[in-house]
């Protein structure tokens, strides 16, 4: 099973990207929008892994020790690609997040998984393969998503599938953060 570690969102929140993707949606020529349901944060890839292995990837996420912490969701941006680009809403910058990435990515290093290299860039994929009208104005776009506040207060081991020609992410294990004490 392909797998994946996620901060998913509240409705509220996943209705705000919902607004941000029909604003590209409505100005684009083509593209593969991330459904509802899928919208997320991804923490660590995983890529292929079996059900020994999946047990061993729950025994870590149990033992996943942190705090709710708040996180911001401002801007937008795009990856560039030959067959249409990857559009994304931003991150702003969070010492917290940076450091549960950090922390996961060596403990399932630690456990023999193989992990990307390449520096976290915490976005939420919109869509792929999008091919935008010529008179689109990305940079006001990206300026017009001022600050959806939320918190992390839970991290999913997340499952991907095609289900019915559809790929779809299904939360298989889940660790609640603790509220701190005030």
């Amino acid at each position: 099973m392909r797998l994946f570690f996620a901060v998913n969102f509240s409705d509220p929140v996943k209705q705000k990207l919902l607004d941000m993707q029909n604003t590209l949606r409505i100005n684009s020529l083509s593209g593969k929008f991330t459904l509802y349901d899928n919208l997320h944060l991804t923490l660590v890839f995983l890529g292929e892994v079996t059900f020994e292995r999946y047990e061993m990837l729950c025994e870590i996420l149990s033992r996943l020790d942190g705090f709710v912490f708040p996180l911001t969701i401002m801007g937008a941006g795009r990856f560039r690609r030959d067959g249409g680009d990857i559009w994304w809403a931003g991150i702003e910058e969070n010492r917290r997040l940076s450091d549960l990435h950090h922390m996961l990515s060596s403990k399932v290093r630690a456990a023999g998984f193989p992990v990307e290299n390449r520096r976290f860039s915490p976005h939420i994929t919109l869509g792929r393969e999008v091919r935008l009208r010529s008179d689109f104005d990305a940079e006001r776009f990206s300026r017009t998503i001022d600050g959806v506040n939320t918190e992390v207060n839970k991290i999913s081991l997340m499952k991907s599938e095609r289900l019915s020609g559809r790929l779809t992410y299904t939360e298989v294990s889940a660790k609640t953060l603790f509220e701190r004490q005030r």
